[in-house]
């Protein structure tokens, strides 16, 4: 979390890593989600809360560094750094300089951090349905978030095992699944090695760019299930295994948003404060029906709200741990 300077470039310390991936929100107003990675460069910015083509703004993100990141108010975008305002960035490790990957029937671009089971990759569509896609993970991914970059329109697509490969939800939308699809991932499953793309332009546009954000488990430290929701504020006790410090939730059957929330900006139980990754809302609180306890080895739902608890109805979620145990290091 950081409070804004203006035009002045603030560099954001504390983080003990380079980070790959960085998905700044602002929380005091309303603007859209801005999400950068090393594979594309730092000046390239896609948005999860719009369809929006990626777009080219020079020192927006000034640059990942060693410890954090950089940030101003820049090309008229005050998306990061607003004077005054406050934000907050998630942050994830991925390998660094990307590699050519050549394990799918398309040549991918892949930095991949295989003991967080993160990668981003980079690739160009063929058209092709059953075209396949090297992730560098070593092991299925669990979730794949994917967006085109080089032409408007074209939605964010995601897949999770909880799911399906038949189905997906879309990351700027608040649509239910959707049923059987083979132009999402051909209707096949991840492998160790590659992910499935059929012939729908969002993920697979013939001669066009695209990214993808692929995660796999990690004992301790990620989690990526489903739980049914009992409408009630003695919510489900989901078990992760450790105590999560960023939740992502989403209903599946229903058009409900995609919540984020996490122990920085609710530091206590109960959580709170959450932001909607398809929405440019200015971050909510008390009194919008999501509640969460972030426990030792899961998370419990305290409300009875269409955004995280119907009856019956299922949602699926991704926790992640601050540092998985086995990879933690000493205080």
């Amino acid at each position: 979390m950081a409070t804004g300077t203006g035009t002045t470039a603030q560099s954001i310390t504390g983080l003990e890593f380079q980070p790959d991936w960085v998905w700044i929100k602002s929380r005091s107003f309303a603007n859209n989600h801005h999400l950068f990675d090393s594979i594309r460069g730092v000046n390239k910015i896609l948005r999860s809360s719009t369809n929006d083509i990626e777009e080219t703004i020079s020192g927006v993100m000034s640059a990942f560094n060693s410890d954090g990141f950089t940030v101003q108010e820049a090309g008229g975008n005050n998306a990061t750094n607003d004077d005054g305002s406050t934000f907050v960035a998630w942050n994830w490790k991925a390998g660094g300089s990307a590699s050519s990957n050549s394990d799918g029937s398309i040549t991918s671009s892949v930095s991949a951090n295989t003991s967080a089971g993160f990668s981003i990759v980079g690739y160009t569509g063929n058209g092709t349905g059953g075209a396949t896609v090297g992730h560098g993970l070593g092991v299925a991914p669990k979730f794949i978030i994917t967006k085109q970059r080089s032409t408007s329109g074209h939605h964010w697509r995601t897949y999770h095992a909880s799911i399906g490969a038949t189905k997906s939800l879309y990351l700027d939308l608040n649509n239910a699944q959707t049923g059987t699809d083979a132009g999402f991932m051909n209707n096949t499953e991840p492998t160790s090695t590659v992910f499935s793309i059929g012939t729908d332009t969002n993920i697979n546009e013939n001669g066009e760019t695209h990214i993808a954000y692929c995660f796999s488990e990690v004992a301790g430290y990620s989690k990526f299930g489903s739980y049914t929701g009992n409408g009630s504020t003695d919510g489900p006790f989901v078990y992760t295994g450790f105590r999560p410090a960023f939740l992502i939730i989403k209903r599946t059957s229903g058009v409900e948003q995609w919540a984020i929330s996490d122990n920085k900006r609710s530091p206590e139980n109960s959580v709170i404060k959450y932001s909607v990754a398809n929405a440019s809302d200015a971050e909510a609180g008390s009194g919008n029906h999501f509640e969460v306890d972030y426990l030792s080895n899961g998370f419990k739902l305290r409300e009875d709200g269409d955004i995280q608890n119907i009856n019956n109805s299922q949602y699926i979620y991704l926790a992640f741990a601050e540092s998985p145990f086995k990879y933690a290091r000493a205080r």
